[in-house]
């Protein structure tokens, strides 16, 4: 596991260039800390976490693994944000283009998280990987949930 985000969002920058993130390294160190022993991760893609475009400042990285979306942020000075998606709150996939970015809203059941500034050609990708991830897994998570109530 070490060092795999990070070489995932290495990847992930090196294709999509226009993608405005950094510290991403910082970024995947937390996300590390918080992969659980034998979660595994699948994809990752990096982005300014809020709504606003001109608004350069709030690096996160998205993290998707094989029981959870994780979205992470080292802040600047000290400590940092994590927030897990769990597959019960997922909701929706919405995918923005504007001239030169795009964005990713994930709508989960208590908020839209929203990942900005990413590369437009990036778009299809993280669309693919993301709702792809989101429809699997709830099917899963809906299917074990039967199971168990019966």
């Amino acid at each position: 596991m070490e060092k795999k985000v990070y070489k995932i969002l290495n990847e992930f920058k090196a294709k999509y260039p226009m993608s405005i993130a950094w510290r991403l390294k910082k970024h995947a160190e937390v996300v590390e800390t918080h992969i659980n022993p034998g979660e595994n991760v699948l994809y990752a893609f990096a982005g300014q976490k809020g709504n606003i475009y001109h608004d350069l400042f709030h690096t996160c990285v998205v993290v998707i693994t094989d029981k959870r979306i994780l979205i992470a942020s080292k802040r600047l000075i000290f400590g940092y944000f994590c927030i897990s998606l769990t597959p019960d709150l997922f909701n929706d996939l919405t995918i923005g283009s504007g001239i030169i970015w795009g964005k990713v809203i994930i709508d989960t059941l208590n908020e839209e998280i929203t990942i900005t500034n990413l590369d437009k050609k990036s778009l299809p990708e993280v669309e693919t990987k993301v709702s792809t991830y989101m429809m699997e897994i709830k099917q899963k998570y809906q299917s074990h949930r039967r199971e168990n109530a019966e």
